[in-house]
């Protein structure tokens, strides 16, 4: 219930609202933009000016390991359960965008601890960054081989339909091209080049940033859950009419992601507020990052399939309800 009286999160009821009663209000694109980059640039700050006094020890190394696991155990978790329910591009996408981070979910998360005093490592955000990748480029191999099986079996049939199916195939996107654009994107740069200036700077950097990466950081994430609160009631009626299945997938696969994340911080004894965002990393799905390289790398799956449920169903649950109940556990059991 505290979390519900955070002015952020309050701010994000009133764009589900908002978007709900079809209102005019709507934040600008570019706006938009900048902000979720502002977010990005404060949050890497704060991870260097920490990684500067705790330094990069061995349970830095053991997190981010935690976090590379996960980050390939939920998508293929994923893919292994959708596949019997709907088509195997639909599967691989889905899977993908569960498998991936929301680096908002994240950001909120991590101003719930400083809300409730709890400490964690500034190399989480590192995790985040390492989180985003892995999901993408396996839904690509996932995708290639699936249009490779498709071939094969065309061979059978008539020449038009082998025509066709071949095309499919050159279609097919290189795992090279994939994994430039993963660590060349300038969200993931930003975050990494902040988080390298906080750490080169120090306390020194920290107080001369004070008033842009601290001060200001309650108010802009504020206006930027606003924002997502009109994209996510504007998003939710693409679920409607969507497999119940999916729905369930929706709400119990980020569960099960979250459960894995915290069964591994106890078998690494990993801090409370480590394993805490472990869970909110693990659990949160992608909406932003993920759908954009899945447009152009699966054009057979249908985008208000992953896309309305990351957005519409994922992202609210784990804002309002997700991230005090993992913060809770983690604080329980770790």
């Amino acid at each position: 219930m505290h979390n519900l009286l955070d002015p952020a999160i309050l701010f994000f009821v009133v764009g589900v609202l908002a978007g709900a009663l079809k209102s005019n209000l709507e934040i600008p694109p570019a706006i938009s933009r900048f902000l979720s980059l502002y977010l990005l640039m404060a949050l890497g700050l704060k991870g260097g000016f920490a990684l500067s006094h705790s330094g990069l020890t061995a349970d830095v190394g053991i997190s981010l390991a935690a976090a590379m696991t996960l980050a390939i155990t939920a998508p293929c978790l994923g893919y292994w359960i959708l596949k019997r329910f709907v088509s195997g591009f639909d599967a691989a996408a889905v899977a993908a965008t569960y498998g991936s981070v929301s680096a908002v979910t994240f950001v909120t998360a991590v101003q719930y601890l400083e809300n409730q005093h709890i400490a964690y490592g500034g190399h989480m955000a590192a995790a985040m960054a390492l989180m985003e990748s892995p999901a993408i480029i396996m839904a690509v191999i996932l995708a290639n081989a699936l249009r490779q099986k498709a071939t094969t079996q065309s061979m059978r049939m008539s020449p038009e339909v082998q025509i066709l199916n071949v095309q499919a195939v050159k279609q097919g996107v290189s795992i090279g091209k994939i994994l430039h654009e993963s660590f060349t994107d300038g969200a993931q740069l930003l975050l990494l080049g902040a988080m390298a200036v906080g750490l080169i700077t120090g306390d020194a950097g920290k107080a001369a940033m004070q008033p842009f990466s601290g001060d200001l950081f309650k108010g802009m994430l504020s206006f930027f859950l606003l924002d997502m609160g009109l994209m996510a009631a504007r998003n939710l009626p693409q679920v409607q009419g969507k497999s119940p299945v999916l729905i369930a997938y929706a709400v119990i696969g980020p569960i099960i992601h979250a459960s894995l994340a915290l069964a591994l911080a106890c078998l690494l004894e990993l801090p409370v507020g480590d394993g805490a965002l472990l869970m909110v990393l693990a659990a949160s799905a992608s909406y932003i990052a993920v759908p954009a390289v899945l447009r152009f790398a699966l054009p057979e799956a249908n985008p208000s399939l992953y896309f309305g449920l990351s957005l519409g169903v994922t992202f609210p649950l784990n804002i309002l309800l997700g991230i005090p109940v993992y913060v809770g556990l983690a604080q329980s059991v770790l």
